[in-house]
């Protein structure tokens, strides 16, 4: 069984940090692009920041130079260090791949696994 995980999140000021990982289980983790999804209230999800299995990182433009990507392929967990953060940043933040091929450019309704979200808040 696939497991995804999240944790690290919460109220954090404008121009704080959060740091959101990703614990999985289930997976081929070392062969496989993975990605942080989020979503706002009121609005669609929208791919924030991914990894390919070789390290090659991706960003929205909203968030580079901020948000920086990685992974630890010894143990299977994924991570987003978030710096400067902005209140259009609040959202759930979610851990999720594909499963296979490149998952910057394989839409996110053909995404095969989801953690349950973390929410992430940034207000004064």
């Amino acid at each position: 069984e696939v497991q995804l995980v999240e944790s690290g999140g919460g109220l954090v000021q404008p121009g704080g940090s959060l740091s959101l990982s990703c614990t999985t289980s289930g997976l081929t983790f070392t062969n496989i692009d993975m990605t942080w999804v989020r979503q706002a209230p009121g609005k669609g999800r929208e791919r924030v920041s991914a990894i390919t299995d070789i390290g090659s990182t991706y960003y929205v433009d909203s968030v580079k130079g901020r948000f920086t990507i990685s992974r630890d392929n010894a143990k299977k967990m994924l991570y987003l260090q978030m710096n400067l953060l902005k209140t259009e940043d609040t959202a759930v933040y979610y851990c999720a791949t594909p499963g296979y091929g490149r998952s910057w450019a394989t839409p996110l309704d053909d995404y095969k696994y989801w953690g349950q979200g973390t929410q992430v808040t940034v207000s004064s």
